[in-house]
This record gives C-alpha cells, structure tokens and sequence, in this order.
C-alpha cells in the first residue's frame, strides 16, 4: 500500500504496518460508533471528517478505505454503505487510486496539475 511508503526515519516496514493495522482499527472502531462520518464526493471520493490528526498515524483516507474494505469490521463497512446512500453514489475506487482526496481547508483535490 502507497501509505506504507510514509515512513518515519529508523521506522521498519513492519513498524509501519503494526502502526497503520492501528490507526484503522480505531478508524473503524469510530465508524462503528457513529463518531466519524465518512463523506463521499461528487467524483466519487471518500473522507473521514472527525478521524483527527494524530490519530491517523499519517494514514491517508483513501490507504484507510481501501484497508477497510478488504479487511474491516462490518459494522464500518456498513457507515461507507449508508454514507454513499445519503450522497447518492458509490464511492469510485479509480478515483480513490488516483489520489483524490479531501483537505477540510480547501475542498477536494488530486495534486494533479
């Protein structure tokens, strides 16, 4: 996964797999609770507004989205589900490759261009 690439110095590839395994569990655990919300865009990306810097543990929310789906709890897949009810639309998985994600300060963005 490209989040595994955002080492810190001196930190192994197994520490940073134990560390991200972490910061999505207690995403999920938040989903499950109600505390986060995830939010799709109109292109079809995903965002965890409330999942708070310091506990992301520098994981981005499409790296999260794609570890909730292939390994999550059911109960965080289901906050996705009724997420991409409300907005009306799935969230595009091409999309979420290609980087589109979302800053709270300035919107939606793909750093492409």
């Amino acid at each position: 996964m490209p989040c595994e690439n955002s080492r810190l110095p001196n930190q192994t590839i197994t520490q940073r797999k134990e560390e991200i395994v972490k910061a999505v569990d207690k995403l999920a655990a938040a989903l499950a609770a109600g505390k986060v919300k995830p939010v799709i865009g109109v292109k079809g990306g995903i965002a965890f507004p409330g999942w708070v810097e310091g506990q992301t543990g520098r994981v981005g929310d499409g790296c999260a989205y794609r570890r909730l789906m292939s390994s999550g709890s059911a109960l965080a897949k289901m906050a996705i589900e009724r997420a991409e009810t409300l907005a009306g639309r799935r969230v595009d998985r091409q999309a979420v490759a290609q980087g589109l994600h979302y800053h709270e300060d300035s919107g939606w963005h793909d750093h492409k261009g």
